[in-house]
């Protein structure tokens, strides 16, 4: 089995590889919730539902493949419902901070959007200090 740096260096080349196609083949931000709101509808704006649907499948896809080909490493998922939970709260945020992680992280960064640096760095540092937390509070 490859060193686990490994898999990084390669989900993040793939996900480079398909923002940067999405910006230059589309003219479009490849901002998972935003392309999640246009496969099912909640959005009329960006791309077709047909590139959404293909982006959002792809997601788990690009990981099964990569576990196909590599191993699959251990994977450890919450309760439901903290996953709902977890999952309202990042949608809440989406919504406040009008865009994902994937679209100000990946995307607004490259483009130097000083938007998104503002917003990567607000989401970058709660995920740290929630990390730290959780580790302190011995929940990790």
């Amino acid at each position: 089995m490859p060193q686990v740096w490994l898999f990084g260096l390669l989900g993040g080349l793939m996900i480079g590889g398909a923002a940067a196609l999405m910006l230059l083949g589309l003219g479009r931000i490849a901002g998972v919730s935003g392309l999640s709101a246009r496969a099912v509808g909640l959005a009329d704006a960006g791309a077709s539902a047909g590139v959404a649907w293909a982006f959002i499948l792809g997601l788990p896809l690009g990981a099964l493949a990569l576990s196909a080909v590599f191993g699959a490493p251990v994977l450890r998922f919450p309760s439901a419902g903290a996953l709902l939970v977890a999952g309202l709260v990042v949608g809440f945020g989406t919504r406040l901070g009008s865009g994902c992680t994937s679209g100000h992280g990946v995307c607004g960064m490259s483009r130097l959007s000083l938007r998104s640096l503002a917003a990567t760095f607000c989401f970058m540092g709660s995920g740290i200090v929630t990390v730290a937390v959780m580790r302190l509070v011995g929940l990790s």
